[in-house]
């Protein structure tokens, strides 16, 4: 036990170091990904391990997983260019450069010219820590890209040339042998021939991003540029970005035009409900059933979902949305830059009716009163403080100010577990923050045995707010585990949204101190588990079972406030 709290202390002292050095680097404007600035972070994020980038600390194996987790949250081509700065919104959206917006991560994205990326980032500190950490993983793998494709005395080496002519013929639409490529890819990796093979079909399978043979050799030849040609790689942050980081301004513009929307709509004074969670779970669960009853043959309302779900059934979902559209819900799309669309629900006893039997809906007597549900997309990070903090806040209306009627806040979100599996679901009585002195403990209003008796594991206990997924070690987690804390996950979102919770409530007065609160999480991964972290691929069809368990529960905690 005592080895174990000593290796997460390390492991906790590299993401403090990584964690300050990230925003000394935001503040100062630039840095070269293999200066001395850079080479600290490199150092950190090595002596960490992160269990997301499996083989990072080998010095030949190239981390393969971990590179198409990567590249799936970052805009495609960025491998290739030489320059990369992080801005604000500054105006680009309204330019005539095409926006790139990365597969699996909503951000606005433009490729200036050959050798530089602009990023935009809009949703908090979070977020810019993400993406360095993922650059500093891909300045990583480049070096050893570099190592595996030069000699000693920096001549690159036949398989080198040989993969720069199958670039070519990629690049020129020509057809080319894979298996021979991946022999010599193989060597470039530090891998076996079948892991480079089985690579190459993943990454040709993923939206989004390039090809591995031109992935491995832009990440390649900028390394070996720079060495050889002396052409440094820079990452910068524009001075619009470094002025607006932390003031909410984005936050503000989007929690603004709700409220003035729910006034114009004349809905504001009515009790509201608000959700954070992925945004077909609401709307399926109230209308799916009755939208396409007659469409689809299903025994469960999960095997419906499951339907629903299939990338070639887009015709299902558009009648879901439309029938949601012409009974009670209304949809404001992001014009803030915080991507996180918002629905908002008019509903009463008849609309909670509709809920499938078999999500565990039980009929019982209640004043048919309208309520709203705020149902907002998932934040990111520090940005779910920004947003729920202005939300929160009052809004003067005919010159007098006014708040929501808030009835409850209900969050269901992703999370990494640490005793089960990947499905199981997690209800929380504290949110602690990790790596500083701030815990947040609550009543919940959802418990264990709710979601018992139907096939998942469930488990309870403290839920650790992290700094990034991508910063997770072992020991760290295996601490949280095993130690008087009794964390059951991780996830990136719970600990900002109390903090603007209880500060709304027991401090500032924006709310009722007695709002109703409901926590709830499913495992999309578990860190401690090899083959069961983030970069082995998302949860895919197993998301189904506990996403609506969840939402029935919360939308049932709702009815019968």
């Amino acid at each position: 036990m005592e080895q174990n709290k000593f290796r997460a202390q390390i492991s906790r002292a590299a993401i403090e170091k990584l964690y300050i050095s990230m925003r000394h680097l935001l503040i100062r404007g630039h840095y070269k990904p293999t200066g001395v600035s850079g080479e600290a972070m490199i150092e950190s994020l090595l002596s960490l391990k992160p269990e997301i980038y499996g083989s990072i600390a080998d010095p030949e194996k190239v981390e393969l997983n971990g590179l198409l987790y990567i590249f799936q949250r970052l805009p495609i081509g960025i491998e290739q260019c030489q320059f990369i700065k992080l801005i604000s919104r500054e105006g680009l959206e309204s330019s005539s450069f095409t926006p790139i917006i990365p597969a699996k991560r909503r951000r606005n994205c433009y490729r200036v010219d050959k050798k530089q990326m602009l990023i935009e980032m809009t949703r908090g500190r979070s977020d810019i820590y993400d993406v360095l950490t993922h650059l500093t993983f891909m300045f990583i793998e480049a070096e050893k890209i570099k190592y595996n494709s030069t000699d000693s005395k920096s001549k690159k080496k036949r398989e080198w040339k040989k993969l720069e002519q199958i670039v070519k013929q990629i690049e020129l639409g020509e057809e080319y042998n894979m298996e021979v490529g991946c022999t010599y890819l193989s060597t470039i990796l530090g891998r076996t021939y079948n892991e480079t093979l089985i690579a190459c079909e993943k990454f040709a399978g993923a939206r989004g991003v390039n090809s591995l043979f031109q992935i491995v050799y832009w990440m390649g030849r900028l390394s070996i540029d720079e060495q050889v040609s002396k052409l440094d790689r820079e990452i910068t942050f524009s001075s619009s970005l470094r002025n607006v980081i932390g003031h909410h301004i984005y936050g503000e513009q989007w929690a603004d035009r709700i409220k003035n929307y729910l006034v114009e709509k004349d809905l504001f004074d009515l009790p509201i409900q608000i959700i954070s969670a992925n945004l077909h779970s609401v709307q399926n669960c109230l209308y799916a059933t009755t939208a396409i009853k007659k469409k689809v043959k299903y025994n469960k309302f999960s095997e419906l979902m499951g339907e629903v779900s299939k990338p070639n059934n887009g015709k299902l979902r558009k009648l879901i949305n439309q029938y949601a559209l012409k009974n009670g819900m209304h949809v404001l799309n992001d014009e803030s830059g915080t991507n996180i669309t918002v629905q908002i629900f008019e509903i009463d006893q008849d609309d909670f009716s509709r809920m499938a039997k078999d999500l565990g809906w039980i009929d019982f007597k209640q004043k048919k009163q309208k309520t709203l549900i705020l149902m907002m997309d998932y934040a990111f990070g520090e940005q779910a403080y920004e947003t729920m903090d202005e939300l929160l806040k009052p809004i003067y209306v005919d010159g007098k100010e006014k708040s929501l009627n808030v009835k409850s806040i209900n969050i269901m979100g992703k999370a990494g577990i640490l005793a089960g599996e990947k499905g199981d679901i997690m209800i929380p009585d504290a949110h602690i923050f990790e790596g500083t002195a701030d815990n947040y403990p609550f009543k919940n209003e959802l418990n264990k045995k709710e979601f018992e008796g139907n096939g998942l594991g469930v488990y309870d206990g403290t839920m650790v707010t992290v700094l990034g997924t991508s910063l997770q070690s072992r020991d760290i987690l295996e601490y949280f585990l095993t130690s008087s804390w009794n964390g059951s996950g991780l996830e990136m979102e719970g600990a900002h949204y109390q903090k603007a919770i209880q500060s709304a409530s027991k401090i500032r007065k924006h709310i009722d101190k007695n709002v109703k609160l409901r926590y709830a999480y499913y495992a999309s991964d578990n860190p401690l588990k090899t083959g069961s972290t983030l970069a082995s691929g998302s949860l895919g069809i197993e998301g189904i079972e506990p996403t609506y368990l969840i939402t029935s529960r919360i939308l049932l905690g709702i009815a019968k406030q």
